[in-house]
């Protein structure tokens, strides 16, 4: 077992501080045990990666349905600045382009960057265009409709017209699961919504678009200690699942410990409750497939391998010397 304060000093320097920042993707679970609490290392590793400019987004079981993909990938989308990132590879273009930003305090349009530069409106339109166009549309890393989401959301922070602007609001509640009509989003080039067949793709674009916007990546926290409790009203209020939704989550999880060579510059902290490995019905030993992909078989009693993809925590462990 390790500390809590141990494991959090651990995961800000090797992880978010190097791996992570190069490119690097992982998932690590985390189970309490003896009164250690989650939410400090929660907490504290959500706030060194603010500080090191990674995005958080946390998805807790207890508000939302994180074994259906498409709901995960929903609730994370709201808690992401699409608009500052957008903003962000924008003024990245404009610089490739050498043109010169309008002065403090103005907007940031098509006209505005025209009449600073002292260059035709319509020649800036198409060369900035083109190197959006450049850079997102051809990046294959990005799922084609990500690609045409961010070019439009990209294309709205300079261009203040109705249809661009419509674009960007469309492409919003696409993103975030609140579109009501499909049909809003064709002008945008999008023809269809985000379900369970394609969220996973989604959310790995999103891991790949947020250093191309200049952040250091994405910091992932997802709380499955919901899916251990059998009994609907025993731990308060909030969602509750049968076994069968347990397993789906867990598949859920095994996916993402899969695509871990497709992601890049993302960490994923799954914290779990105790009963995550005590739990013949629920727990662990129930989905075999997610148990062989971080159970640590081979380990040294006395000493924790804080790399392992299965942490278990303690208060009362012995500190771990290089952790500090």
């Amino acid at each position: 077992m390790i500390r809590p304060a141990d494991y959090l000093a651990f995961l800000r320097r090797e992880y978010l501080a190097d791996f992570i920042r190069a490119g690097g993707a992982a998932v690590k679970f985390v189970v309490p045990f003896e009164g250690a609490a989650l939410a400090d290392l929660e907490e504290g590793l959500a706030r060194a990666a603010r500080e090191q400019g990674y995005v958080v987004a946390r998805v807790d079981a207890r508000e939302v349905k994180l074994h259906l993909a498409d709901r995960l990938f929903f609730e994370v989308a709201r808690q992401v600045p699409w608009d500052e990132l957008a903003r962000a590879v924008v003024l990245q273009a404009l610089a490739e382009l050498r043109f010169q930003l309008p002065p403090a305090g103005e907007p940031l349009s098509v006209e505005a960057l025209a009449e600073a530069n002292r260059y035709n409106a319509q020649e800036l339109r198409r060369d900035l265009s083109r190197r959006l166009q450049q850079r997102i549309l051809g990046d294959y890393l990005l799922s084609q409709e990500f690609r045409t989401a961010m070019l439009r959301l990209c294309q709205a922070q300079v261009d203040t017209g109705a249809a661009a602007q419509h674009d960007r609001s469309a492409v919003l509640e696409w993103l975030r699961g609140e579109l009501r009509l499909l049909s809003s989003l064709k002008p945008a080039g999008i023809f269809q919504r985000v379900g369970r067949h394609n969220a996973r793709h989604l959310l790995l674009s999103l891991a790949h678009w947020l250093p191309l916007a200049g952040r250091s990546g994405l910091l992932l926290d997802l709380d499955i200690a919901r899916y251990a409790v059998a009994r609907r009203g025993a731990a308060g209020e909030g969602l509750y699942y049968s076994k069968a939704a347990a397993m789906d989550a867990y598949e859920v999880l095994r996916q993402l410990i899969d695509a871990t060579d497709e992601l890049s510059h993302c960490f994923v902290l799954v914290a779990c409750a105790p009963e995550f490995l005590t739990d013949d019905a629920r727990g662990l030993d129930a989905y075999h497939a997610l148990k062989l992909r971080i159970w640590d078989e081979v380990h040294d009693q006395r000493r924790a391998n804080p790399l392992s993809a299965l942490i278990r925590l303690s208060p009362a462990a012995e500190p771990w010397s290089h952790a500090a």
